[in-house]
């Protein structure tokens, strides 16, 4: 897979950096998801088949790895500790509709994720994008 802005050394070195390669990995498990849904969609009228998605893509680990040897520093006693408070998680329920033949493939739900998996890969690959681009800037500035 040939992401935006690799091919030059330069992007090999950025390719080190935590966030970066955090960005490279979610986009390639968008582009595994994509092939996945496109089968679902495929597959829409086949007997007995059953729709399949990947598991959702786990970051906090990654994070915390990324971030193992950065401490926040308090300048004052007054300064709160990091505590990291976490966001409702999100729940997908899945869908139990099955056509007489046994198919299990609601072919408007496969869409709505085949259109919301493309919206989050264009995101994802924005960030990377400008990212690689503020980088570079950063690094060929005099």
């Amino acid at each position: 897979m040939n992401l935006p802005g690799e091919g030059n050394i330069k992007s090999m070195i950025f390719g080190d950096i935590p966030l970066v390669g955090m960005l490279k990995e979610r986009m390639s498990w968008h582009e595994a998801r994509q092939s996945v849904l496109a089968q679902n969609v495929a597959n829409a009228d086949t007997p007995h088949y059953q729709a399949r998605d990947l598991k959702a893509l786990e970051f906090g680990p990654m994070a915390k790895n990324a971030a193992a040897g950065v401490q926040m520093a308090a300048t004052s006693p007054l300064h709160f500790a990091g505590g990291g408070a976490r966001g409702p998680e999100a729940s997908r329920t899945k869908s139990y509709e099955i056509t007489p033949q046994g198919n299990g493939v609601v072919l408007e739900e496969e869409v709505m994720r085949v259109a919301q998996n493309v919206s989050d890969f264009q995101m994802v690959s924005q960030l990377y994008s400008r990212g690689l681009g503020m980088l570079k800037t950063a690094v060929t500035r005099r």
